[in-house]
């Protein structure tokens, strides 16, 4: 018994140490920039759209508003500049990234508060611009944000950094989605913006508080092998040009080259793209099938905001949990399996329609296993990450992902309405779908497709991790290391 009791309160212990790298100030810092990253996405967003719908804007002009989104997918071209251009007077006195991150987060604040004093019913287009700004300087936050995360963690905090950040830029949607909207209905528009813009005073505190991440050591000299390498590509050449050239080549072209001579570049980066292909696909669709198989808007808000925003930040401490204890590349695996699973939960929803309690089941697990997946890949990406190029080699990697996920995902609607989903019923089954539930094997189709897409994730994943590309499994079990 007392054997047992020891061991007992050895492997509590183990856990309680384990969860206790969430409540350290650099990983704590992680979580309230999350908060100051994930704001402003919604007040260019749904946020807007309902501002703009409220005040009677056209829908065709509301419909064009999406394209204010764009900076967000192509932040890679300027982060070099953030990444190594320091600014005269913040970076000398904060430091390179604390320097940016305040600039930045300062003109984010005025350009929400400048939304906030506009009609848009007066002025469409100039809300337009403004929102774009909005968008632009928001994703150069994200630049700045990811690369003090990154560089500021140590490998052993890089799990709950990870999902400390997604846990933070979670809350912050729900502040500036449902938040906003709740303001907006009781005390108007620009009290509501004007509100958003206060809470990123949030991020700045925490920039203020914080320490500026150190690797000066690291960044300089890979400048210099970079600067003898550009001398001996060019020879002679003139000063200023040899200087500019230089800096161009150490910036923009050292990043993505220092990335794609790594061995396997190329197999990671298609592993980059296919992880969450199965799981993108069917979130496409998500909403229009959960609508057309009975459901309500009001109903889907509900179990959405309620059951999916808890399912989801469980998902994310649970995937920190299991990089700390497993490490990266079998946290994936794990992560990427339930991913899989949980899009077969849509095929069950199919089959038993507007049911509360299955869609309630459903919603729950699917956001459970897309934060744990999220949490284990936003630490793969920043594992792949170079300190000597964070901030872009970063940008480019989440770019890639995003837009390759948008690009290959749009067919969905498409193999929902054209694929002969009861053909292939009556080819695996032998028998026509059952009457009660014909309309819906197009749905169950699908859903099925959409596991099927995530294999070849979990297939690239399996060739990496046998080839040992990438980052590696050096953690281990609580048994073998309790910490």
């Amino acid at each position: 018994m007392l054997t047992a009791d020891k061991r007992d309160d050895h492997g509590g212990s183990a856990w309680l140490r384990h969860f206790a790298v969430y409540l350290e100030p650099r990983v704590l810092a992680v979580l309230f920039l999350g908060f100051s990253s994930g704001l402003p996405l919604a007040l260019t967003g749904a946020t807007l759209a309902a501002w703009l719908t409220d005040v009677d804007i056209d829908l065709t002009i509301i419909g064009f508003f999406a394209l204010v989104g764009t900076p967000y997918g192509f932040k890679f071209l300027w982060a070099p500049v953030i990444d190594r251009l320091p600014l005269p007077l913040m970076s000398r006195v904060f430091g390179r990234r604390r320097g940016w991150l305040l600039t930045v987060q300062m003109l984010l604040g005025a350009a929400i508060i400048t939304m906030a004093l506009i009609d848009p019913a007066q002025s469409p287009w100039l809300i337009a611009g403004l929102a774009v700004a909005v968008s632009f300087l928001s994703a150069s936050q994200d630049i700045v944000i990811d690369a003090f995360r990154i560089e500021s963690l140590d490998d052993r905090q890089q799990g709950a950094g990870a999902a400390m950040i997604i846990g933070g830029y979670r809350i912050a949607m729900l502040v500036s989605g449902a938040g906003a909207l709740i303001l907006a209905e009781f005390y108007g528009w620009s009290l509501s913006y004007l509100a958003m813009a206060a809470l990123l005073g949030v991020g700045v505190v925490t920039v203020l508080v914080s320490h500026e991440p150190d690797d000066q050591a690291e960044r300089e000299a890979e400048d210099s092998r970079r600067r003898q390498e550009f001398s001996h590509l060019v020879g002679q050449a003139p000063s200023l040009a040899r200087n500019v050239g230089q800096w161009l080549y150490s910036a923009v072209v050292a990043p993505f080259l220092e990335f794609l001579t790594r061995p396997g570049a190329i197999a990671i980066l298609l592993f980059v793209l296919l992880y969450k292909f199965g799981d993108a696909l069917a979130g496409t669709m998500t909403t229009p099938f959960i609508l057309k198989i009975g459901f309500t808007k009001a109903e889907l808000a509900e179990i959405a905001k309620v059951y999916g925003f808890a399912a989801t930040m469980i998902g994310v401490f649970i995937g920190g949990y299991l990089i700390r204890a497993l490490g990266i590349l079998k946290s994936l695996w794990i992560c990427g399996i339930l991913q899989a699973i949980s899009n077969l939960m849509f095929a069950v929803q199919a089959w038993y329609g507007d049911d509360a309690m299955v869609l309630i089941a459903t919603i729950s697990f699917e956001n459970l296993a897309g934060g744990m997946g999220t949490a284990a890949f936003v630490a793969y990406l920043s594992s792949l990450c170079n300190v000597a190029y964070t901030a872009t080699q970063y940008a480019l990697l989440t770019s890639f992902m995003a837009a390759g996920r948008t690009f290959m995902s749009s067919p969905a609607g498409w193999l929902v309405e054209h694929v002969n989903w009861a053909g292939a019923w009556v080819w695996l089954v032998g028998t026509p779908p059952p009457e009660d539930v014909a309309l819906q094997v197009n749905w169950i189709g699908f859903f099925v497709l959409t596991t099927v897409a995530a294999l070849p994730g979990l297939a690239m994943l399996a060739w990496l991790m046998r080839k040992k590309l990438g980052p590696t499994d050096d953690a281990v079990t609580f048994a073998e290391n309790p910490r």
